[in-house]
């Protein structure tokens, strides 16, 4: 049996042990925003960042941690001086510091930018960026979709080779792995790691989800219309087509009718039938795609020229047939005739 001493050095290996599970693995940041990256048991504990000029502190930021993973935080636009500066990460919980990490940088100054971004986005379908630089160059790219301040997804592409020149930029495109929300605000975020002179650039626009298709193909004749949808988001499409038909400009038919759920390139034909088949004369076509809050997506306008149905011609009635063929009832008739004349002339 264990003497509570003994049993009391274990709780208190167990607590050091736990402590030292918590740990800031990884931290960049630049004048604009900044990503922790915190490991081990780190619910309910706070993340404490500063940035610093010259040794003063100019910003402050607290994020409550419900777990470990990649967080980020955005900086206040302000003056910036040329000259070093530097951004502490401290985690703390129950009031005390378990683990802090610091990361410096300069800003201003003549630096030899070895690649260039020249266009960034981010929206409901994924990140879109022209990367381009003037001789080969070796990077490292980490893609983050950002919630709030937690970062729910990143991934990661090393040793990407940028060899297009800096008159032919790159484009590249990352779609996101999660479903996202119809309405809620969302960021994308860029790190790019220049891998032979460590050089590391980030890059980060907010957008909000929104559920997107279009119209790509109509069909349309005197029976019914037809469209095809393609999906281009990551919110489920959940909507609706609308076909609407006009004579002489009046309104003679309106059918809705949903379309399958869809995501990016994603794509279904969704079918109708008139009431009853249009009587021959020119006909206008609108056909409305409705996003999941019934706005206007896509439309396309047509022109259905309704022309006369071929009728079956109605089927001929069969002849009576006679009930002694023609040539048997005249062979029949001489037969008769000879028959009296030689009665006759007996007679």
């Amino acid at each position: 049996m264990r003497s509570p001493i003994s049993l009391l050095i274990i709780v208190l290996a167990a607590l050091a042990g736990l402590a030292q599970a918590q740990d800031i693995a990884d931290i960049y940041s630049n004048l604009e925003s900044c990503d922790v990256t915190v490991s081990g048991d780190v619910a309910d504990s706070t993340l404490n960042l500063q940035l610093s000029f010259e040794g003063k502190v100019i910003q402050t930021r607290s994020i409550a941690l419900d777990g470990p993973g990649t967080w980020v935080a955005t900086w206040s636009k302000f003056e910036a001086q040329e000259g070093s500066y530097q951004v502490c990460a401290a985690l703390a919980r129950d009031g005390e510091q378990v683990a802090q990490s610091c990361y410096a940088f300069s800003y201003g100054g003549r630096v030899p930018v070895r690649f260039d971004v020249r266009d960034f986005q981010a929206d409901s379908r994924g990140i879109h960026m022209t990367i381009a630089a003037r001789d080969p160059t070796i990077v490292d790219m980490d893609y983050m979709l950002i919630s709030g301040n937690k970062v729910l997804y990143l991934g990661r592409e090393e040793a990407y080779a940028i060899t297009g020149g800096s008159y032919s930029p790159v484009l590249m495109i990352w779609e996101w792995k999660q479903l996202l929300d119809n309405g809620r605000r969302y960021a994308g975020r860029v790190k790019i790691t220049e891998l032979s002179h460590g050089q590391t650039r980030a890059f980060m626009t907010d957008f909000v989800a929104k559920d997107d298709a279009r119209i790509t193909e109509t069909y349309e004749d005197e029976m019914g219309a037809s469209a095809t949808v393609l999906g281009s988001s990551r919110v489920p499409f959940e909507g609706k087509l609308r076909f609407v038909l006009f004579h002489n400009g009046t309104e003679l038919d309106s059918i809705e009718k949903k379309t399958p759920v869809l995501l990016v390139d994603d794509d279904e034909t969704v079918e109708i039938s008139w009431n009853e088949t249009l009587d021959p004369g020119i006909y206008r076509l609108q056909v409305l795609l409705m996003g999941n809050n019934d706005d206007l997506l896509d439309m396309r306008e047509t022109v259905i020229e309704a022309e006369e149905m071929a009728r079956p011609a109605p089927a001929a009635e069969p002849e009576e047939e006679s009930p002694m063929p023609v040539g048997a009832a005249a062979l029949a008739l001489l037969v008769l005739a000879l028959a009296r004349g030689r009665r006759r002339s007996q007679a």
